[in-house]
């Protein structure tokens, strides 16, 4: 497929099969992340992938509470993947400082997006989720203190007959403009 072909493809799945995601499909998501650019080369993402019961429904449960259950579909993903923030290089802590910028931020999102991505070619589903209760996950993944939780990305097989929905975006117009503002 195209690369259009794919980003027109690739949307946040909130329904999954049962069936487990094959390893060799999770590790080629995981090296799409992995080779993403980031701010000075920092590279500052660890990719926590919990696939084993009872611990995955238990992360699962981390995404949604009593009052706000948007992320209840999340016990059905066969594999939750949990990106923690690592520290970025000396000089990038030091360049965010002056330029009042959170590359890492910037730099997970583009990891789970190729992430995404890759698990769409494949014929994967995922939704990437930034509700969560970070003191749980930390608890439930032994994540050491200090270390924040980035995002939580779902995936797994889209239940059969899941749609494919039209991505409804702002016009180009809405959104770009050429030499200022």
């Amino acid at each position: 497929m195209t690369f259009k072909e794919l980003i027109i493809q690739r949307q946040s799945v909130r329904r999954y099969d049962a069936r487990p995601v094959e390893t060799e499909k999770i590790s080629l998501c995981l090296e799409a992340a992995r080779l993403s650019p980031s701010a000075s080369n920092s590279q500052p993402w660890r990719f926590i992938v919990v696939d084993q019961d009872p611990l995955r429904t238990e992360v699962a449960k981390a995404t949604f509470t009593d009052i706000q259950l948007i992320n209840k579909f999340t016990v059905q993903a066969p594999v939750m993947v949990v990106i923690v923030i690592e520290k970025a290089r000396w000089f990038t802590r030091l360049a965010m400082q002056v330029k009042k910028k959170e590359w890492p931020l910037i730099d997970i999102g583009i990891a789970a997006e190729h992430f995404c991505l890759q698990a769409a070619e494949l014929g994967l589903g995922t939704c990437m989720i930034g509700w969560f209760d970070e003191k749980k996950l930390q608890k439930l993944l032994h994540i050491p203190a200090g270390k924040q939780v980035g995002l939580v990305i779902t995936l797994g097989y889209p239940q059969e007959g899941y749609p494919l929905r039209k991505k409804i975006r702002k016009s180009m117009e809405e959104v770009v403009t050429f030499n200022r503002y």
